[in-house]
């Protein structure tokens, strides 16, 4: 078979390339995606329940592992990734943020021309279907329903209240004028409460366009080159007997794989560092050195907390949970929208900072450790996560081996530059501040962890090390630049090869002051605008 593009990752990034290089009838898309269609319940039904199936579910996850270094005890993090149309967009709890400003600002003063942040609000503005209204910064044209919550728990009303009582600033939208601040996060939900991820934004409305196919249960053997040029995509059918096929390009290969999975394809292809590359026997295209390298992303920490009233999200057979549920499952008077991690916002770790550093993300539930086999137990709860914005230290993906089924090395290195650690012990102290506020009366039955013993600055920092986890935001391990480390270029083509793009949440240079999704779907619009100009020339 051959086609025009073909797009290597049906996630936040894919679905978008899909949709806009199809647009045009002359051009031949085909969209492959490792995983299975988007058509579960428990993907588009918004039950927490369901939420916590999908992190943790091999069929929809890819359910990986990071590595630690010696300050967090060389224990390993899960990094749950989406494998599935809609990729980790069909797995998140949906919060829409993009970030500040001067990330974009940023990325321009790297050498990346046309990255400011002036530049890709269109793209932003294109895609979103803003419920409240178009403004300045948002849109009510696209396909991306952005939406309020309906329904909120009572401690998470008295979070927003006890931030103000705290000193914090309300803002109501901090994908706006301002970024500083806190109150309910937006969220990717339709009118309807039901999940809004990339695949239903951007692939349902094509899904019937003869020029685009979308291939499912094609894992990635690698990209194939005649000489430096891209020109086909070796996959293995996993409902064929693994059987490998082949396809042909006869314009571009754009990877959307991730920042796992485009490093990781990148270097089954040949393209990485030389060294790597020829110790586990694959023929070098292109010795591209940062290919798996840069990779960010933003270390959390979580303050837990007992509700005494009770009124928190719990487990069954609490008859107040059972007719919580039920909102998920009947038709409502009103519309049932939904996220647990549903109030928070952009805080600094000190006056000093110029641009807030930490976010703060509260849920009405008790929240347990990965592994712990446990989504909240029966007694009542509330988490407030404190993540850490613009990490300094980096990590990287290597090959475990040439075998495109075995899961890639991720190093997560955290805390490698202390940077983070230092504003995450402020973060501690400011989460405890807004806790202790009168708002919380109702509702503070003691804190569980880290615990009235953890009280100086060097237990904080070791509470840190020991607990700290990912909040699932990573970026960077393909970054766009102009410098010897770079992977693309400003038009995120691979340098030192023809036809080849990566387009997804790895081509950052810096992390975003942010949850992912959103940026990754403003880089595809902006991806696919740069290869559709490149095509009418």
């Amino acid at each position: 078979m051959k086609f025009d593009y073909i797009i290597i990752g049906g996630g936040s990034a894919g679905c978008v390339l899909a949709n806009r290089l199809s647009e045009n009838a002359n051009h031949t898309v085909c969209l492959l995606e490792a995983g299975p269609p988007d058509d579960s319940h428990f993907i588009h039904n918004c039950n927490p329940v369901n939420m916590l199936f999908l992190m943790n579910s091999p069929k929809y996850n890819w359910c990986y592992y990071a590595e630690g270094n010696t300050k967090t005890g060389n224990r390993k993090f899960y990094w749950p990734r989406g494998k599935t149309l809609g990729g980790s967009s069909a797995v998140n709890a949906m919060i829409y943020t993009r970030g500040h400003p001067s990330d974009y600002d940023h990325w321009e003063s790297l050498g990346n021309k046309g990255w400011n942040f002036q530049a890709i609000l269109p793209y932003f503005k294109k895609s979103e279907l803003q419920h409240r209204g178009e403004d300045a910064y948002h849109s009510k044209e696209g396909t991306m329903d952005v939406i309020d919550p309906t329904f909120h728990f009572p401690p998470s009303h008295a979070f927003v209240k006890a931030c103000a009582e705290a000193g914090i600033p309300h803002n109501n939208d901090i994908n706006g004028a301002k970024y500083e601040g806190v109150d309910f996060f937006q969220v990717n939900q339709t009118p309807d409460g039901r999940r809004c991820h990339s695949s239903v934004s951007f692939l349902n409305p094509v899904r019937d366009r003869k020029n685009l196919t979308i291939i499912n249960y094609a894992h990635i053997k690698r990209v194939v080159f005649e000489g430096t040029t891209a020109t086909n995509v070796e996959y293995f059918d996993l409902k064929d007997n693994k059987k490998i096929k082949s396809i042909a390009a006869n314009k571009e290969i754009i990877l959307s794989a991730g920042i796992i999975g485009s490093p990781q394809i990148l270097k089954l292809s040949g393209v990485g560092p030389k060294a790597e590359l020829e110790k586990h026997g694959i023929p070098v295209v292109k010795d591209l050195s940062g290919v798996g390298e840069n990779m960010q992303d933003h270390p959390d920490i979580i303050i837990r907390c007992r509700d005494k009233s009770g009124s928190a999200l719990t487990t069954f057979p609490w008859p107040y949970m059972v007719k919580f549920m039920s909102k998920f499952y009947r038709k409502n008077k009103a519309p049932f929208i939904f996220t647990p991690t549903d109030a928070g916002g952009y805080v600094k770790s000190d006056p000093s900072v110029e641009v807030p550093d930490l976010q703060l993300q509260f849920a009405s539930v008790r929240m347990l450790p990965h592994g712990s086999g446990l989504f909240t137990p029966t007694k009542s709860g509330f988490v407030l996560h404190i993540c850490h914005m613009r990490p300094k230290s980096r990590g990287n993906v290597l090959l475990k081996s040439a075998d495109p089924f075995d899961a890639p090395i991720i190093n997560a290195n955290y805390f490698d530059d202390e940077m983070e650690l230092d504003a995450l012990v402020k973060g501690v102290k400011i989460a405890r501040n807004i806790i202790a506020q009168d708002a919380f009366k109702p509702y503070f039955g003691g804190e569980e962890v880290p615990g009235k013993h953890v009280q100086s600055d060097a237990e904080i920092r070791q509470f840190i090390l020991d607990k700290a986890e990912s909040v699932y935001h990573t970026a960077g391990s393909c970054k766009m630049g102009i410098d010897e480390m770079a992977v693309v270029d400003p038009t995120l083509k691979v340098y030192g090869v023809k036809n080849l793009r990566v387009i997804d949440s790895s081509i950052m240079p810096t992390i975003t002051g942010s949850n992912i999704h959103a940026p990754t779907v403003m880089i595809a619009e902006k991806g696919a605008d740069m290869i559709l100009n490149d095509d009418s020339k």
